[in-house]
């Protein structure tokens, strides 16, 4: 017979069939080489079709079939079925790419290719990275997909052209040499892949253990000329009094509302620091409280995640000799921040226990709980469990309570409870 293959494809009681045989195919061998090939969920109709094609008069008469059936399903005999349906052998891959709906690729092939792609590509990184074999197995460990292969490449030209000019004389911007070294001003912002690529590289380089908190980071970069953002992210400091005579003290000194510091404002022309109690807040409205009570205690905001600038003001605080308190959200993220703060700069951390989660209501907010860090106070985590909400700082009993708290501070805030009392119903 000869094969009609637009009705061999098309067949749904085939299709099993040609699939079974595109993965043959797919996985490198010829069709010429497929003798057979068997077909799990073979359906009734299809079996019926191909013995109707391939069984004898005489296998019929005596109750046999050239088709087999087998615990991993229906084995057909390739070869026969192309002889008997008069289908050369290079017909078969067309068939099955009609039937299945795609083409069929050589996986054995790729597998080769895949492979000869990596090793040409870290013999090129060997090449143009060889002072930085860790950075190098790193880079190995972690892979790319063939896809991402120029983007590898990418990644190794930008931190050979890069380093290889360090240290940098005068310090520039990391924005402009990433602009210069990959073409992009962000490409190696410090929370990118390349951003901590560039870091292990540089640390390596210097002989120095890779630095994890941001401050640490920056301070590596800036030893090698690499000056990271220094100017947009700010921290909040209010009725904060300093004893020095430079700029940053004299706007502290002079200023009515919260002054916003940067990191170049810490580090290049810090302030010296009056003997006090800073408490340190993990949001900006609460300084926006302090303000509408005419508070005089000394406040500093992180507006959230610890960056180099918060760090930065925390250590010129310890540095200084202040004392420090730290109040955050009762939350995952707040209580995080806050064990981090307590390690690394002692703080004591107040308005953040059991007392104040019972005094919040049943209902602290609408936000519900979420994970909580592993080593939070059983006790705490438990009772925030039992209320199932977050209690943010912005509560009227978490703000009664941290400027009631207020150590040594004489004019410090002591607000009444407002006209909703201090249970904040949402």
């Amino acid at each position: 017979m000869t094969a009609d293959l637009h009705l061999l494809a098309t067949d749904p009681d085939l299709a099993p069939l040609w699939h079974a045989v595109h993965d043959r195919l797919s996985a490198g061998k010829s069709p010429t080489d497929i003798a057979t090939v068997t077909v799990p969920d073979l359906p009734p109709g299809g079996a019926a079709a191909l013995r109707s094609w391939l069984d004898t008069p005489e296998q019929r008469r005596r109750g046999r079939t050239s088709i087999q059936r087998t615990p991993a399903g229906t084995k057909i005999p390739l070869r026969a079925l192309l002889t008997v349906l008069t289908l050369p052998a290079d017909q078969l891959q067309p068939l099955v790419e009609q039937a299945v709906g795609r083409p069929v690729v050589n996986r054995k092939i790729n597998r080769l290719q895949s492979a000869q792609l990596r090793l040409e590509l870290w013999e090129y990184a060997a090449a143009r990275l060889s002072d930085l074999p860790v950075l190098l197995s790193r880079l190995k460990s972690a892979g790319f997909e063939d896809d991402a292969a120029t983007e590898m490449r990418r990644l190794i030209d930008a931190l050979a052209s890069l380093i290889r000019e360090l240290p940098h004389q005068p310090p520039r911007s990391l924005a402009k040499l990433a602009h210069d070294h990959a073409g992009d001003p962000h490409y190696f912002d410090p929370a990118a892949l390349a951003g901590q690529r560039l870091v292990s590289a540089v640390a390596e380089l210097a002989g120095r253990p890779e630095p994890t908190r941001p401050d640490h980071i920056r301070a590596l970069l800036a030893d090698h000329g690499i000056i990271a953002d220094r100017l947009s992210a700010t921290v909040l400091l209010h009725q904060v009094r300093a004893v020095g005579g430079g700029p940053i003290d004299r706007r502290l000194n002079g200023a009515t509302t919260p002054v916003a510091l940067n990191l170049l404002d810490l580090t290049r022309t810090p302030p010296r620091l009056a003997s006090q109690t800073l408490t340190v807040v993990e949001n900006p409205s609460v300084l926006e409280t302090a303000m509408e009570y005419a508070s005089t205690q000394p406040m500093a905001c992180t507006s959230g995640q610890l960056r180099a600038v918060d760090h930065a003001l925390l250590q010129l605080a310890v540095d200084q000799g202040l004392r420090l308190r730290y109040a955050g959200d009762l939350d995952g993220a707040g209580l995080h921040i806050a064990a981090t703060v307590q390690q690394l700069y002692d703080a004591e951390i107040v308005a953040m226990d059991t007392c104040l989660v019972g005094a919040s209501g049943e209902l602290p907010s609408a936000v519900p709980l979420g994970p909580l860090p592993s080593n939070c106070d059983p006790a705490l985590a438990a009772q925030l469990r039992a209320k199932g909400r977050v209690l943010y700082q912005e509560h009227d009993a978490v703000l009664v309570r941290l400027f009631n708290s207020a150590p040594s501070e004489p004019d410090a805030l002591h607000p009444e409870p407002n006209s909703r009392g201090s249970e904040a119903v949402y």
